[in-house]
């Protein structure tokens, strides 16, 4: 691939542009609104100077609702040689695409698994897709050239190919991230009205739960509007849940024995169930999930204390797996907990405190 053209200027698509124009592909920039375009080409991201001719790949990275249009008006054009989009929903798209009579040949479907709860060009990144998943939905019309640009962008921006059916995917990532995300907000919701003294006790458990719920609702309403029926049946399936599960707590208010023995085994039978399905949930680069042990290391809200931290642990001779932050309530101070094989626990505890951390037990 020497030159594309990348249609849709915001997270993704100029995160995808700033990825090409680093592996030296020379990138165009359109959009809707030109000065989102400027902006990205400010960032390094390409030109917004049109193509003299058609370029290797058009890029459409648009909302879905627009993708059928775009990619419509793009293909007509001939400004390249083949097209993909990277909404993130497929099977309508293609739809609208085989309605409006087009040759789909030189277009194929793709996803990337990335994103961020900010949006637009300024929130772009060369790195976004490293090590993420990017998928792939060719059909049998799909020709040959068409699916070996696609995956020569996928392994261009270091993503992982995974080639599904359309509506597979439309069905996975209403799991694994539509339906999640509007149960996010919905638990955020519950904040807006709360005590302050209440959300003065946010600890890093709500964090988790609610970080998600600070993406562009307009965004969202784009992507849910795209997909709606296979999230309604998962939020179906969770307000089931949920009804158990109030019922069960009503009953551990209960004053007869039994009605309290009843309850606690729902409540105990869902959180069991989370279990199972938080274990299922990949681990480091997309791996099977793996155990490992924290160690909790104590520091002050100052520059230079995580670098101090990393360092040390380098000097050690630990490689640091994960990391997560756990800020103190009115204070200047928090709990940095590093997440590393658990043979190597003790010997990094030791060294930190020879190195005069102070470690949480």
């Amino acid at each position: 691939m020497r030159t594309a053209l990348v249609i849709g200027t915001g997270l993704i698509g100029t995160s995808a542009a700033l990825t090409l124009q680093s592996r030296g592909v020379t990138v165009h920039l359109a959009d809707h609104d030109p000065e989102q375009a400027r902006m990205a080409a400010a960032l390094g991201a390409g030109t917004d100077e049109p193509p003299i001719g058609p370029v290797d790949l058009a890029i459409v990275a648009v909302p879905p609702a627009h993708v059928a249009a775009t990619l419509a008006d793009a293909m007509r054009r001939g400004v390249a040689r083949a097209y993909l989009d990277v909404a993130s929903v497929k099977a309508g798209p293609r739809r609208e695409l085989e309605e409006l009579g087009l040759d789909l040949s030189s277009y194929i479907g793709t996803h990337p698994m990335s994103g961020k709860e900010r949006s637009g060009p300024l929130a772009a990144t060369a790195d976004l897709f490293e090590g993420r998943p990017w998928v792939l939905t060719p059909t049998r019309e799909t020709d040959t050239e068409v699916l070996n640009l696609a995956l020569e962008l996928v392994a261009l921006c270091r993503a992982v190919p995974v080639v599904m059916d359309a509506d597979a995917h439309d069905r996975a990532v209403a799991l694994v991230s539509h339906m999640p995300h509007l149960v996010s907000s919905m638990v955020a919701a519950r904040l807006e009205n709360a005590e302050e003294t209440a959300v003065r006790l946010c600890g890093q458990g709500i964090r988790d739960v609610t970080r998600i719920a600070a993406s562009d609702p307009r965004m969202w309403i784009d992507i849910l509007s795209a997909n709606p029926g296979p999230v309604a049946d998962l939020l179906s399936a969770v307000a089931a849940d949920l009804d158990e599960t109030v019922s069960a707590l009503r009953s551990l208010q209960s004053s007869d024995e039994a009605k309290r023995q009843d309850g606690a085994t729902g409540i105990e039978t869902v959180l069991r169930r989370g279990n199972a399905g938080q274990v299922r949930v990949p681990g480091k680069h997309g791996s099977a999930p793996t155990a490992y042990e924290t160690v909790a290391v104590l520091i002050s809200d100052q520059p230079g204390q995580l670098a101090r931290i990393f360092a040390d642990a380098g000097m050690a001779g630990v490689n640091i797996e994960d990391v997560r932050i756990e800020h103190a309530t009115g204070q200047q101070a928090g709990v940095v907990q590093l997440l590393v094989d658990p043979k190597v626990a003790p010997a990094l505890a030791g060294a930190l405190r020879e190195r005069g951390w102070a470690l949480r037990q």
